[in-house]
């Protein structure tokens, strides 16, 4: 009787979890199809290479390219990525294999907390304080040393595709970080104690054993960081400078894909108005996913490895 019981509450807990489960996939679905029953006016006008590839973006004539706020948004996160990887790379191997337990909880802490600062507040921090020092001191700097680049030519402004990766690299630090620690903690300690027991120094160790081990695992934990800075929104819109424009310079002034959803959804009253900025957001959709999938997919598959070498 008791085991009856017993099998009864384990089948409606099974079944509660699948109705969970199957209301995200449900919401999700119904996001897309609105999203795209929205985009259907647009692309229909203009088709979808056109769309895709148009540089020209005016609301009054029905004009819309996508191509200026798909650039500003690659611009800024790969920006975003070469900053923080390294630092957020460097930062995990520093605690998970040389700071000592009580350091590293103290530093641990900190990282984690620039995760909890809300974006808006980054994005004031980019413009009280990022973008005067870029236009007086390190844009300046940069055209003087390395003007000869086409990155780092033209006026110094401040809001520009600059500034927003650099804001952006400090917002994905803490995703980079703490999912590389993660993973190189499911490094087997005997790799270590092997390598050091061969004669390897601390750093031919980590580098011969411990990154090649994660390194499957460190690639989805920067493939998450850039399908957040991909997604980002409010700080982007602060110090970007909205202008849909392609410039091959950093110092110049861009639009990314999701500031131009925040700034005109609100003020759009066409059908095909509506529509692109819908085709935006699916683009932007569509792409977070697949990062965040593949990246999902690149931690899962190092911890088999983990599992398979214990």
């Amino acid at each position: 009787m008791a085991t009856s019981k017993h099998s009864s509450g384990d089948r409606l807990y099974a079944i509660a979890l699948y109705l969970f489960g199957g209301a995200v996939l449900l919401l999700l679905g119904l996001i897309v199809g609105s999203t795209v029953k929205l985009t259907i006016p647009a692309l229909r006008q203009l088709g979808v290479s056109e769309f895709l590839l148009g540089q020209d973006w005016n609301p009054v004539n029905d004009s819309f390219g996508a191509l200026p706020f798909l650039y500003g948004t690659l611009v800024t996160s790969l920006l975003a990525i070469a900053i923080a990887v390294p630092v957020g790379v460097g930062l995990a191997l520093f605690l998970t294999e040389m700071v000592p337990a009580s350091l590293r909880r103290f530093i641990s802490f900190w990282v984690e907390l620039l995760a909890a600062i809300p974006s808006v507040v980054y994005g004031l921090w980019g413009l009280i304080v990022l973008v005067p020092l870029l236009r007086s001191h390190i844009e300046p700097a940069l055209g003087r040393t390395l003007g000869f680049l086409p990155l780092f030519r033209g006026p110094p402004i401040g809001l520009g595709f600059l500034a927003a990766g650099m804001v952006l690299s400090v917002m994905i630090l803490p995703t980079v970080t703490m999912v590389t620690i993660e993973v190189l903690r499911t490094v087997p300690e005997t790799l270590r104690e092997g390598a050091l027991a061969l004669g390897a120094t601390r750093w031919e160790a980590i580098r011969l054993t411990v990154l090649p081990f994660a390194s499957r695992g460190i690639i989805g934990a920067i493939i998450l960081g850039l399908a957040r800075a991909l997604g980002e929104t409010m700080a982007v819109t602060m110090v970007i400078g909205n202008q849909p424009e392609i410039h091959a310079s950093l110092f110049a002034p861009g639009y990314s894909l999701p500031s131009v959803i925040a700034n005109e959804f609100a003020e759009a009253t066409g059908d095909i108005h509506i529509g692109a900025l819908a085709a935006l957001a699916l683009v932007l959709f569509g792409v977070t996913f697949l990062l965040s999938a593949a990246a999902r997919l690149l931690v899962l598959l190092s911890t088999r490895q983990r599992k398979i070498a214990a």
